[in-house]
């Protein structure tokens, strides 16, 4: 077995966080590239460019769903991995592993089987309209067929970077967003497929990153946990759900509130500006991509240093790696606020040349970012929590700050007009954070004081006959 990339438990905690958090953060930042690009290119398709944009932006969020369930395993399954590893449990790590990986085949093939009957009627009640749905239908039905490849290359990921291979699992993503950006201009504009081609060309690439996620926990022997076959466990199963929900659910119902503005901006746009609005949400919810997915690298990434020394009961690594992976996500956040003000209007037109769109898409970015500096802190906190096996305190934060996005997203266009929806947005950022900051104050010290208790107890007692004898 090769030597590992990262010592979870004896690494400088400084660097350790920068050397997994960097790769993951640009794994995940590569990652968006999947969406932006098809996006890009889809958009300026000629003639039909902006209305082809708004339809696949109403697939968006239901692909993003689909692809959630991969969280559900991969992120549930993660944490408890890097906890038995710093219980020094190989056993009880590669028996998560055989468990995560049949969950993830049996769950990928079950979703496209589920939903492909029923995609017309999704994309007609998530905010298509009929202007769009010719150019929603193709782009949707044809990413369905590679729903297993999708699910499977970012569930392994989370398998492999949870073992300290950082590296290793910005390359999985990384070789499908190149692939995905060479295979778009062919698929969309030389063998004139439009939307279908940009998805097909996604397709493919996300076929790539899964085989390279398979070959590596399979074949190549570097991890220390690898794939294997039995040892299924019912229990063990819901033990990975349960603590998968809360990343899980963060992720659908962020795809939920994008399919509720849509469906609003339509309703409060009308037809004369309804589709164009749509466009407009489309590209922001584009740059924002580019805020949260790398986050949730830093986050997700560094969740095997907190786990590995949560197990080891070394608290004190615990906290200083939180406090830097906070000041991390604090500092990139602060980042892409200036971005935004910045080169808001050069993103923009990498979508659309039309000036209306550009003009209210550029309000809308400025607006979403107002507070992205406390959403850093918000991450941090949840997947934190997340890390070290707390799902019970991880999920009430999320639903918090998603119930206030949910109330917002609502009252606003009802009372100032669709495009106030907007700042929906900004007011969960503030208030969600303020919330779980608070938490994590009052409980994170408690938390840390019961496991080392319960450690030491454990100790006692393995060590007491030893001591009688």
């Amino acid at each position: 077995m090769a030597k590992q990339e990262n010592d979870l438990g004896r690494d400088a905690i400084g660097k350790l966080v920068l050397r997994i958090a960097l790769p993951s953060m640009l794994a995940q930042f590569v990652s968006v590239l999947y969406s932006i690009v098809d996006r890009m290119y889809i958009g300026n398709i000629p003639v039909v460019g902006d209305v082809a944009l708004a339809g696949v932006g109403v697939c968006g969020p239901v692909v993003t769903m689909v692809g959630s369930v991969a969280f559900l395993i991969g992120v549930g399954g993660a944490p408890l991995m890097s906890i038995k590893l710093g219980e020094k449990d190989e056993a009880g790590a590669k028996r998560i592993m055989a468990n995560c990986f049949l969950m993830l085949c049996v769950s990928s093939v079950l979703l496209m089987a589920i939903i492909f009957p029923f995609a017309k009627q999704m994309l007609l009640v998530f905010g298509a309209s009929e202007t769009t749905l010719p150019y929603a239908m193709p782009y949707f039905t044809t990413y369905l067929l590679g729903t297993p490849f999708a699910l499977m290359a970012t569930g392994l990921n989370q398998l492999i970077v949870c073992q300290g291979f950082a590296k290793a699992g910005m390359k999985s993503i990384l070789l499908g967003a190149i692939m995905n950006i060479l295979l778009d201009p062919v698929f969309i504009f030389v063998l004139d497929m439009g939307v279908r081609g940009g998805a097909i060309a996604t397709v493919l690439s996300q076929m790539a990153s899964c085989a390279y996620a398979v070959w590596f926990l399979l074949f190549s022997h570097r991890a220390p946990v690898s794939i294997t076959f039995g040892g299924y466990n019912v229990r063990v199963m819901l033990r990975i759900l349960t603590l998968g929900f809360s990343p899980f659910i963060i992720i659908a119902m962020d795809n939920v509130m994008i399919i509720a503005m849509n469906a609003l901006l339509q309703r409060y746009g009308g037809p004369s500006e309804g589709d164009m609005l749509v466009t407009c949400a489309t590209i922001a919810q584009s740059f924002m991509l580019v805020v949260t997915m790398p986050l949730s690298g830093i986050t997700g990434g560094t969740q095997s240093i907190l786990g590995y020394n949560y197990g080891a009961c070394d608290m004190a690594r615990v906290k200083r790696a939180s406090h830097t992976i906070m000041w991390l996500c604090a500092g990139y956040a602060v980042f892409m606020t200036a971005v935004a003000f910045l080169a808001g209007p050069l993103f923009v037109r990498l979508f659309t040349q039309d000036s209306v769109v550009m003009e209210q898409a550029v309000r809308a970015i400025r607006i979403c970012v107002l507070a992205i500096i406390p959403l850093g802190v918000q991450y941090e906190i949840v997947d934190g929590f997340t890390a070290l096996g707390q799902a019970q305190l991880a999920l009430p934060l999320s639903f918090w700050r998603k119930g206030v996005y949910f109330v917002a997203l609502f009252v606003l266009p009802a009372l100032f007009g669709a495009k106030s929806i907007f700042y929906a947005e900004p007011i969960s950022d503030i208030l969600g954070p303020a919330v779980s900051i608070a938490a994590y104050l009052l409980l994170t010290d408690k938390l840390l004081q019961r496991r080392s208790e319960q450690a030491s107890t454990r100790h006692w007692h393995q060590t007491e006959p030893q001591q009688l004898q």
